[in-house]
C-alpha cells in the first residue's frame, strides 16, 4: 500500500512512521509512505502555503493552490494504476 502524506511540517511526521506498527510494515515491504511538504507546491518565493481566513478572524487556512498542484502531481506518479470508482487503485 502506498500512503501520501501532505502536510507543512514534514520533520514531524517521519519520526512517527519509523515507529511500531508503520516502522514494521514498511520494513515487510507492506506499506510504502511518501511524505510531501505543501510548501515545494507554491509558486511565490516565500513558500507560502496559508492564508488569513476570508472575512477576518483568528487563525490561519490552507491555500487552495498548493494543495490541488500536490494532488496532481501523487495522481501524476500513480498514472499507471487505474482507478476504481471507490478510490481504490489497481
Amino acid at each position: 500500500m502506498r500512503c501520501d502524506i501532505l502536510t507543512l511540517f514534514p520533520e514531524m511526521v517521519a519520526p512517527v512512521l519509523d515507529q511500531s506498527i508503520l516502522k514494521r510494515a514498511q520494513e515487510k515491504g507492506l506499506l510504502h509512505v511518501c511524505v510531501r511538504n505543501l510548501r515545494d507546491y507554491t509558486l511565490d518565493r516565500h513558500k507560502v502555503a496559508d492564508d488569513v481566513p476570508y472575512g477576518g478572524g483568528a487563525g490561519m487556512v490552507m491555500k487552495a493552490e498548493p494543495i490541488l498542484r500536490a494532488v496532481e502531481q501523487i495522481q501524476d506518479d500513480y498514472a499507471p494504476f487505474k482507478r476504481t470508482h471507490r478510490g481504490t487503485y489497481r
